[in-house]
């Protein structure tokens, strides 16, 4: 029977936790992937000097405003161009690969990187059906991800298998790299409960089942040889500016892509921000998107923290990685430098 850990635990405080970085390469309307590119090693190097702890990359396919689709590449990339920060996948879609590629593909950038890289797993395809048979020919794969991510585990430590004669990841066997289970439902929840894998949850685009998520990672965790207590991130949309208004000016951007996704429209480059998104979107657009939004954090930084703060509380989640896809990199340079003092203040 599960226990009441997630009832029992404490909320931490905002500054007690650490920051990350979700980024999708985003490319927006005027410019190119490698624009993308250059501005994601820019924003790295800066999170790296205010203290964030991970950068990583999303695998999205089929959709030109996201650059990150070969998210091992990038990710060398990044690492590549920083020196401290930890650099991963937020995540690989694993039915997507074969395992022993993963292996090898992270086995690789473990070995050139250190101490640095983190795997973050889903089992989405990260795209639509059709580019979603492109990638994956077997519709099927889906379904047996718990078998491929015994198959991707074992390649980095042979001994979870059964001790029969096996394929050697290389470089990958006997290299520590972090795994992580990512959900947007309760599935992925309970798979890193039962094997004792921290676990991040995409509260950015999935509100509805973030507390149920929680609650099942922390009440069902097994203790294992990676954790002995669960360790739980939660991904949320961010953007921070000198006021209220204009933080929501800014996040404008990323509501007109998500409205052109609840829309069914085909995928396009980020749009520049505007000043009234109710001459764009009808009142039940709006209300659908601020229910699928509402637990982003916009605003100045007083509004930023005292949001943050109540998400932490509500889901007592030990990590926040931030997703801010703001149309003027300047102005998402400034945003990270202004959640980090607020994520400082006491």
């Amino acid at each position: 029977m599960a226990s009441n850990r997630f009832q029992d635990k404490i909320a931490k405080q905002l500054h007690e936790i650490p920051l990350s970085v979700l980024d999708l390469a985003p490319v927006v309307e005027g410019s190119t992937p490698s624009d993308a590119f250059k501005n994601s090693l820019d924003l790295a190097r800066h999170a790296e000097k205010l203290g964030y702890l991970r950068y990583w990359f999303a695998e999205h396919h089929n959709m030109p405003a996201v650059a990150s689709s070969a998210t091992s590449v990038v990710i060398g990339h990044i690492a590549s161009g920083t020196s401290t920060i930890r650099v991963g996948s937020g995540g690989i879609m694993l039915p997507n690969h074969p395992p022993l590629v993963i292996a090898e593909q992270f086995g690789t950038l473990e070995s050139l990187h250190p101490g640095r890289i983190d795997l973050g797993l889903g089992r989405a395809p990260g795209s639509d059906m059709l580019t979603t048979r492109a990638l994956r020919r077997d519709l099927r794969s889906g379904e047996d991800f718990p078998a491929q991510l015994d198959e991707l585990r074992t390649y980095f430590d042979p001994s979870l298998g059964n001790g029969s004669a096996h394929v050697q990841a290389i470089p990958g066997e006997g290299l520590n790299v972090p795994i992580w289970l990512l959900g947007s439902s309760g599935f992925s929840a309970q798979l890193a409960a039962e094997l004792g894998l921290p676990f991040a949850f995409a509260a950015h685009f999935a509100p509805d089942y973030t507390v149920q998520a929680m609650q099942i990672y922390h009440n069902y965790f097994k203790p294992s040889n990676v954790l002995d207590e669960p360790y739980a991130m939660i991904g949320l949309n961010v953007v921070v500016a000198d006021t209220d208004e204009e933080a929501n000016r800014l996040f404008t951007t990323q509501q007109q892509s998500f409205l052109n996704l609840i829309r069914g429209g085909k995928p396009s480059l980020l749009k520049p921000p505007v000043e009234n998104m109710d001459d764009i979107w009808s009142p039940f657009e709006k209300q659908t998107l601020e229910n699928q939004m509402r637990l982003s954090a916009i605003g100045s930084i007083d509004t930023v923290k005292d949001k943050l703060q109540a998400v932490l509380n509500m889901t007592k989640a030990d990590e926040i990685m931030v997703n801010g896809s703001v149309f003027d990199h300047s102005a998402r340079l400034y945003s990270y430098e202004l959640l980090k003092k607020a994520a400082e203040m006491q």
